[in-house]
């Protein structure tokens, strides 16, 4: 971890020692967030129906648990993205890490002393939602800080790599090790945000980037909002990850399909937990050695279709082998998009805006997420599991007809490369000195 690279220039990501301890913390603090999160969501709906609930209402307490994440990560994240630009990012990404280690040591405690009860479990949520507000900002605006530009795709995969590889191995892991004992998954997670702030420790100053002294907090939170609004590439982009995984999110109803159509246990939930960000992973790692280069905007918006439709059968599957296989494409398409959309999120924003412009993005994330969480819920309260999954696809699929006449730009952008009128207000500091501490 401490070797420098050699005084030429980096090809791979991998060479630049910064890079290499923020991929750690990615890592380790993906493990520990996504070991706890299917633990939680296990506990909260098993609570749900051993007291009473049938399926429907226990997906409703499901709702609630996605709602609770996604209200402080809705509320701050203007807030949030204003400190990412004003702020240390390695500094602020530390603390929001310590927050969420509060809460597995918090969780360990309660689940060794039998005493988890659906107060607790909503009450941690929201301190993880407020934790995971600050910290999507401060690191996802820190990535292009720590390598050249044209290694900023393939920066991006291999962050991704590291979130998916979180997401594969932690649900197993969370999953596996409540079935041996309640408590051990949280005590397992406070371990691994020990190594995510180490890691992060470990990464050198880099360069903040400079903003107007004139501008007030609000005017700030406002110039960067303007900045999405006009942009029509990346506001296009990220709204359609915001429509299109709001309505199609599976992963929230995983407990449901795994235990009342599915008729599966832990190890099954794992499996089930494991498929979607086991696609992803296949994607991204393809990525990082063969970078998409050209019809960009296409590919993700065919990249979203086969995502709707993954998500039709997953919703009408009553087979674990099929219902896997369709998490796994879906976990593969979504990881396409996501690649597609970061890339041309980064390349086409100024560094003294990454900040404000990735809060928006995480906070349409976490609207598609945590936001999508709490409508698969409330929309299987109403309807079922299965039409509300199926229905979610087919509107996933609609969203992108639409956004593709609203947003023509992304069905005919080439190449990640920004038009010739925003080269000079993009800067990349990095590119001078790539190799810092």
């Amino acid at each position: 971890m401490g070797l420098r690279v050699s005084a030429s220039e980096p090809t791979h990501p991998i060479q630049i020692h910064n890079f290499r301890a923020y991929w750690v913390c990615r890592l380790a603090m993906t493990l520990g967030q996504y070991a706890m999160m299917i633990v939680i969501q296990w506990q909260a709906y098993n609570l749900a129906r051993e007291s009473g609930m049938n399926v429907a209402e226990g997906s409703g307490t499901l709702a609630i648990i996605g709602l609770l994440q996604f209200l402080p990560l809705f509320v701050l994240t203007p807030f949030s993205g204003l400190a990412a630009d004003r702020f240390d990012r390695r500094r602020l990404g530390q603390m929001t890490i310590l927050l969420q280690l509060l809460c597995s040591a918090a969780l360990a405690w309660t689940s060794w002393n039998d005493a988890v009860s659906l107060p607790i479990l909503f009450a941690i949520a929201v301190v993880l939602g407020v934790a995971r507000g600050f910290a999507g900002p401060a690191l996802s605006a820190l990535a292009p800080n720590l390598v050249p530009k044209k290694l900023l795709p393939t920066a991006i995969a291999l962050s991704s790599i590291s979130w998916q590889v979180g997401m594969l191995v932690g649900p197993a892991i969370g999953a596996t090790l409540y079935a041996v004992e309640p408590a051990l998954p949280y005590a397992v997670a406070a371990a691994l945000f020990v190594v995510s702030v180490g890691a992060l420790t470990l990464v050198g100053k880099v360069p903040q980037p400079a903003m107007r002294k004139d501008q007030r907090p609000i005017g700030a939170i406002v110039d960067g909002l303007n900045y999405v609004v006009k942009n029509k590439m990346v506001l296009g982009a990220i709204t359609l990850d915001l429509f299109a995984v709001f309505l199609a999110g599976a992963n929230a109803l995983i407990p449901v399909f795994a235990r009342d159509i599915l008729h599966t246990d832990e190890i099954g939930l794992a499996m089930l937990a494991s498929a979607t960000p086991a696609g992803a992973l296949v994607t991204a790692i393809f990525f990082s050695f063969s970078p998409l280069r050209t019809q960009v905007g296409p590919k993700m918006l065919g990249a979203v279709v086969v995502f709707g439709l993954a998500t039709i059968v997953f919703g009408l599957s009553t087979s674990l082998p099929l219902s896997l296989a369709m998490l796994f494409i879906i976990g593969a398409a979504d990881m396409f998009s996501v690649y597609v959309r970061q890339s041309l999120i980064q390349l086409h924003t100024p560094d003294d805006k990454r900040g404000r412009v990735s809060s928006v993005s995480m906070m349409t994330i976490s609207a598609s997420n945590e936001g999508g969480d709490a409508f698969s819920g409330a929309l299987a309260f109403l309807i079922g599991p299965v039409a509300a999954i199926a229905a979610g696809g087919a509107g996933a699929i609609a969203i992108v007809a639409l956004w593709s006449r609203i947003f023509p730009v992304l069905r005919t952008t080439k190449t990640f490369d920004p038009p010739e009128d925003l080269l000079e207000g993009i800067q990349h500091t990095k590119d001078k000195n790539p190799q810092e501490a």
